[in-house]
């Protein structure tokens, strides 16, 4: 059994190389992510053509349709937030990630691919301390529409995340979590990602979802679920808090209690735009 961190104000890094493979959910393409040790600390993304490590930061992350993606320059990099998540979630604050491809696999849907990789090979201190998070000097709130987000300063990092469907299989849910290391391997990284069968045929015309399938999405149909069981019964909600720690895994978790009400990647990027400003 794994040990995870306890908390995350201290620095780790992974013991040793790990891969993994499979298939974007956009692309529909192949890839394999190998995450590595470093010294250096936040995460970093290594492509074989290019000589030096690229070091992550907030201001590469763009809002793009159904997933998060980071504008590298000449390079863009979509569907991060489920291995973001992972890594900082897990306490990780130095990596290195090896990208074959330009996104990265969605594996199950969930992060819980990624953790049992960073549990495959364990963690390790380092000798350089961790990046420092956002201090809040007073609350946050960020609209979108009908969506909202806030940041109240707090003793913890503390999630409440609700949600209003008209799909009677899900509804309105709510789940709120102070997060640790063991509390998101516990309890946010199984939930996968979801999607609605009336809209399946339209987002693969519009070029998305070309490796969604039934083993790495969990898709709704109105009042039923095409493919059960899920892991939670509030599984949906769980999922849009694993999307929000993915998005925020660059700029730091914040001393904060975080509530978003109907959430999206974009929102999230909102909050994190302007924790990076706190």
């Amino acid at each position: 059994m794994t040990i995870w961190p306890k908390s995350y104000s201290e620095s780790w890094t992974l013991a040793n190389p790990v891969s993994r493979h499979g298939v974007g959910l956009h692309s529909g393409q192949s890839s394999t992510v190998t995450l590595r040790p470093t010294d250096r600390p936040g995460f970093y993304i290594r492509f074989s053509d290019v000589a030096e490590p690229i070091r992550l930061a907030p201001d590469q992350v763009r809002d793009s349709q159904l997933c998060t993606t980071l504008d590298l320059g000449e390079r863009r990099v979509a569907t991060v937030e489920h291995l973001l998540a992972a890594l900082a979630g897990c306490g990780v604050s130095h990596a290195e990630i090896e990208l074959g491809g330009d996104e990265v696999p969605l594996l199950d849907g969930s992060a819980l691919g990624w953790v049992e990789a960073i549990a495959e090979v364990g963690l390790e201190g380092t000798s350089t301390p961790r990046p420092s998070a956002p201090v809040l000097e007073g609350p946050v709130v960020r609209h979108r529409g009908g969506s909202v987000i806030t940041a109240t300063p707090s003793d913890q990092f503390q999630l409440i995340g609700v949600i209003d469907f008209p799909q009677p299989a899900i509804g309105r849910q709510q789940f709120s979590i102070a997060l640790t290391p063991q509390s998101f391997v516990d309890e946010i990284a199984p939930a996968r990602t979801f999607g609605f069968r009336d809209q399946v045929d339209q987002l693969r015309a519009a070029g998305l979802i070309q490796g969604g399938a039934l083993d790495n999405a969990l898709v709704c149909d109105g009042d039923h679920w095409v493919n059960p069981p899920l892991r939670f019964a509030d599984e949906p909600v769980r999922h849009k808090l694993l999307d929000l720690i993915g998005d925020l895994a660059l700029v730091g978790f914040p001393q904060a209690q975080v509530l978003v009400y109907r959430g999206s990647h974009g929102l999230h990027t909102d909050l994190a735009s302007a924790l990076q400003l706190a």
